[in-house]
């Protein structure tokens, strides 16, 4: 995700003092929706919390599972303490505590499922930083996906439901909506939810969430405009991916911003149309092509390292 070192250094000297695990667990959430502070990771923890306990819980053992295993690995300090090497960790605890219907074994699967994306996450970040790209939630979608066809396949543990679905009740309707879809970018669900995304967000950086915003606005915008249904949008199944991808183009501009989060929205629609439960992969895709767009159109310039 997009590192933040000005953080990480702010915060040397506590660390040195009192507790590091529980900042780089913090920041392991926060990297979540981009952003590498433990304030952002913490109200990503009041988010899930106030969905479901045991998301909450689901996205520490993820979590902390992610950031063993990356120190076994030899990952990178820094990624560690970032919170780079763990955010795949916590997602992969979500997807599993969210499409598991059975609590035992959706425990059991985000703790594996938690190691195995840092594990894949690594050498992952070293190939697409060839390219210059992050490698964002790919390995959270590639153990998932690992676990989720063979069990759909035997049909021993049906999911519970793709994403977690909640009805939005708030007097402004169109405003609970978006918030929805910023809660959805942590498997989280409802306004409130939302809220407490959007709030952490701006803790790390005001303009990133008023793109994180905008970016779920727009997607929901399109995705209605194309026949979503207003459920849909109630739930934050429309703006999740637009969000994240606006986060992810913030740095080159509200253009690029704007051309991701409507990518981002197309996937999306174009995924559910076909039946494939994409989870986060639009918005991986279209931070991607947004990006090597981008460097095809402004070349680094002579002596740049890239």
């Amino acid at each position: 995700m997009l590192a933040r070192p000005s953080f990480a250094s702010a915060h040397d000297a506590h660390d040195a003092h009192g507790w590091p695990a529980l900042r780089t667990l913090l920041r392991s959430l926060g990297q979540i929706v981009l952003q590498a502070h433990a304030g952002t990771g913490a109200c990503v923890l009041a988010a899930l919390a106030l969905t479901d306990r045991r998301l909450a819980c689901a996205a520490l053992m993820g979590a902390a599972a992610a950031n063993v295993c990356a120190l076994v690995a030899g990952h990178a300090a820094e990624a560690i303490r970032e919170g780079r090497a763990g955010f795949n960790g916590a997602l992969a605890g979500l997807a599993a505590q969210t499409l598991i219907g059975d609590t035992s074994m959706a425990a059991a699967v985000a703790l594996i499922a938690g190691g195995a994306g840092a594990w894949i996450g690594g050498p992952l970040e070293r190939q697409l930083a060839r390219w210059r790209l992050a490698p964002y939630s790919t390995p959270c979608l590639i153990v998932t996906a690992a676990w989720r066809l063979p069990m759909h396949a035997s049909g021993l543990f049906p999911a519970a439901h793709d994403i977690l679905v909640a009805e939005t009740r708030a007097p402004l309707a169109l405003l609970a909506g978006v918030l929805s879809g910023l809660a959805q970018t942590v498997f989280a669900s409802g306004a409130p939810a939302g809220a407490c995304v959007l709030a952490g967000v701006a803790l790390a950086a005001r303009r990133a969430a008023a793109f994180a915003l905008g970016g779920a606005a727009l997607a929901s915008a399109l995705e209605l405009a194309c026949g979503t249904p207003f459920a849909g949008f109630d739930a934050g199944l429309a703006g999740f991916n637009g969000a994240l991808a606006a986060l992810a183009t913030a740095a080159l501009g509200q253009r690029a911003a704007f051309c991701a989060t409507m990518l981002a929205a197309a996937l999306h629609l174009a995924a559910a149309r076909c039946g494939v439960p994409a989870l986060t992969a639009p918005f991986v895709l279209a931070s991607w092509c947004v990006h090597l767009t981008a460097r095809v159109r402004r070349p680094p310039e002579p002596g740049a390292i890239g």
